[in-house]
């Protein structure tokens, strides 16, 4: 077959600063994450070798305040390297996107005194985050959460459980949802909980169809204590504060999403242009044209869609609705994407030696963090209609 690379992504980036950023993404992409991704994803070996690198490069606070070590760039920016990373290895892209959804909280709403004292570390000190607020009991009715946080003087002690945590187990600090008040949304507060916090356990990691070097845990809290220094936002806050991070997180799944069918699109154009039936490469057949065609098609409206959302953001614009759009349709795509390329590789698609099947198998969860799509189709119809009658 001939040698035929994927050419990058031609990006628009607003400054040649980001456009430098995106070079070395691509030079830690290429050497350091792409490599192994397949060794190391049949193992479920967690690279965290690479998010100290990563963390060491200023890639770990990219859209927060150089102030605490971020890196000051828009969403516009930071989302494209993402896409980059989620291309090399979703389990770097994901992870990234999860620990950036954990910093949120205490950068938007924490005291000075808190972003001070905690940030530094957490966006450029080589730690990496978790993010609980899904349960075994409530995934998509978050707001049911059973998690508490009783008031002991001037501590907090929380009880509970939680579940499909990413990083859990491994993560130096959670962002944790608790009740701390009556039912519903407005009982819950947030807290910032260290990694080694006693009391703290994470499950064995789930068994997964994909992202196996990714661990996803249940995460245990029995009678974890911590001071009300620890506590974000005000009591009753902690719901809203979750939301809020989540509209930003779903850009990052968007991203990753577009990321993971690139990567997927490029491995069928290099097999297809080379494959020979026939007598001819594989790619003169109109029908397998059309299916590039068509993957094509969906990456780069999934791409536009993510970054108008990303730039409403930016711009400091509601952007709930574009969010939930950005991480149906590019998950949506990636699906399909994935799922041609593997029928464009035929039986070789079928089997570990190419990574059209660990793409396929990878894309299958981006549908459903971060909120199902189905829970993306009801949030947009709420933009549209209003909320459901009662």
């Amino acid at each position: 077959m001939p040698d035929r690379a994927p050419q990058p992504v031609d990006r628009q980036l607003p400054t040649d600063e980001a456009r430098d950023l995106i070079s070395l993404v691509r030079d830690i992409a290429h050497r350091e994450i792409a490599p192994g991704a397949a060794e190391e994803e049949d193992a479920g070996r967690f690279p965290r070798d690479v998010f100290g690198l990563l963390s060491e490069s200023g890639l770990l606070g990219l859209p927060y305040d150089a102030e605490h070590g971020g890196g000051d760039q828009p969403y516009e920016v930071y989302l494209q390297v993402l896409e980059e990373l989620a291309a090399a290895r979703l389990t770097v892209g994901l992870g990234v996107s999860v620990h950036t959804l954990a910093c949120h909280a205490l950068a938007n709403y924490g005291t000075k005194e808190q972003r001070t004292e905690h940030l530094p570390a957490m966006l450029g000190g080589g730690l990496l985050g978790a993010y609980c607020l899904s349960e075994p009991s409530s995934g998509s009715d978050a707001a049911s959460l059973r998690t508490k946080a009783v008031r002991d003087g001037d501590d907090w002690v929380i009880t509970g459980a939680k579940a499909w945590i990413t990083h859990g187990g491994i993560a130096d600090f959670y962002t944790v949802l608790a009740r701390t008040g009556g039912e519903g949304a407005r009982g819950i507060s947030a807290f910032l909980v260290p990694g080694d916090a006693e009391g703290l356990s994470a499950a064995l990691p789930e068994k997964k169809m994909g992202m196996k070097g990714s661990p996803t845990a249940q995460v245990h809290f029995d009678g974890v204590r911590v001071g009300d220094d620890r506590r974000i936002g005000d009591e009753g806050q902690g719901f809203a504060i979750a939301l809020s991070a989540l509209d930003s997180g779903r850009l990052g799944i968007a991203a990753c999403a577009v990321g993971v069918a690139q990567a997927a699109l490029d491995e069928a154009v290099a097999y297809a242009t080379g494959r020979q039936q026939f007598g001819r490469p594989v790619s003169d057949f109109q029908g397998l044209r059309f299916m590039l065609a068509d993957m094509a098609t969906q990456i780069e409206a999934g791409r536009a869609l993510y970054l108008a959302a990303a730039r409403l953001r930016d711009a400091g614009r509601p952007f709930a609705k574009q969010a939930a759009m950005a991480k149906l349709l590019c998950t949506d795509a990636a699906m399909k994407v994935t799922t041609d390329a593997v029928q464009v590789l035929g039986g070789y698609g079928y089997t570990a030696d190419f990574p059209a099947e660990r793409y396929m198998r990878e894309a299958k969860v981006l549908q459903i963090v971060e909120g199902t799509n189905q829970i993306q189709r009801m949030v947009i119809a709420r933009h549209l209609a209003g909320p459901e009658s009662r």
